[in-house]
């Protein structure tokens, strides 16, 4: 059944009219603390619609950043729930950086939790955001500029590979 949910909504989210409204909720759940990665939703949108560059990184820049605050808020909220871990390197460090650790919440697998742990700390809000976005920013910039640059060649035989 799970498996059935998440084919139909890849196949709508995979449709030419929605593009960038599947970018930026691809970007949304992503920010958040479930596995996905919107990259390849960036990507290949961009890849369809070159002129389509600003746009679709900035609503991925926007969605991811939304998805970051959810985490903020979460972590906000669950103060309790995160008691026992307090004495972690984590807190410290982000204590001691502050705002500006939320720098780093384009990092896979481990921005996701910081922006939780910053709502827990209660680290001033739109500072936060603020630096979610530029971070969030420079990565979809980077990552999307970079793949550009990939031959088309070998998409095809990466495609190919796959299925």
């Amino acid at each position: 059944m799970i498996a059935t949910a998440i084919s139909w909504l890849l196949h709508v989210l995979a449709a030419p009219e929605v593009g960038l409204t599947s970018v930026f909720l691809v970007s949304f759940v992503s920010a958040t603390l479930l596995p996905l990665g919107s990259e390849p939703a960036v990507f290949a949108v961009i890849k369809a619609n070159g002129a389509l560059f600003v746009p679709v990184v900035l609503v991925a820049t926007l969605g991811n950043t939304l998805g970051g605050v959810v985490d903020y808020w979460m972590g906000y909220q669950a103060k309790e729930s995160f008691a026992a871990e307090r004495e972690s390197r984590w807190f410290h460090w982000l204590e001691r950086y502050g705002a500006k650790t939320m720098l780093l919440s384009w990092l896979p697998g481990v921005g996701d939790p910081l922006c939780t742990l910053a709502g827990w700390l209660r680290l001033p809000f739109w500072p936060s955001v603020a630096y979610m976005a530029a971070g969030k920013l420079a990565r979809y910039i980077c990552m999307t500029t970079a793949l550009l640059y990939v031959p088309d060649g070998w998409w095809h035989r990466f495609g190919a590979l796959l299925g």
